[in-house]
């Protein structure tokens, strides 16, 4: 699972660095991270989906919404098992502080 999480964030970091580098214009000298690149792929992406370039930014982003909401599901479906014992834990400690702050109200 580990490593399953790594390979997911990383594509993710590496698109998000790329983009938030790219739009800025902070080059370092590389031409990859040049708004000039920036412009020209999605002008291309732009052109081959038939979309406004300014449009797919939006799309890639809610896509990473819904793979992420899909990986912390499957994430959260492993680890059911624990999940549901903190989730009972705490409800009986909601209900222990309950009855501690009833009884002290009721204290001379």
């Amino acid at each position: 699972m580990k490593w399953f999480l790594i390979f997911w964030a990383g594509p993710i970091i590496f698109l998000g660095s790329w983009y938030w580098l790219s739009y800025y214009d902070m080059s370092f000298g590389i031409f990859m991270f040049s708004r000039q690149v920036h412009d020209l792929t999605f002008d291309l992406y732009g052109k081959m989906l038939g979309l406004p370039p300014a449009d797919i930014p939006a799309l890639v982003a809610r896509a990473i919404v819904v793979d992420s909401l899909i990986v912390f599901s499957l994430l959260a479906f492993r680890r059911r098992a624990k999940i549901l014992a903190w989730w009972r834990t705490r409800q009986v400690s909601k209900v222990d502080d309950r009855e501690r702050a009833a009884s002290l109200s009721k204290a001379p």
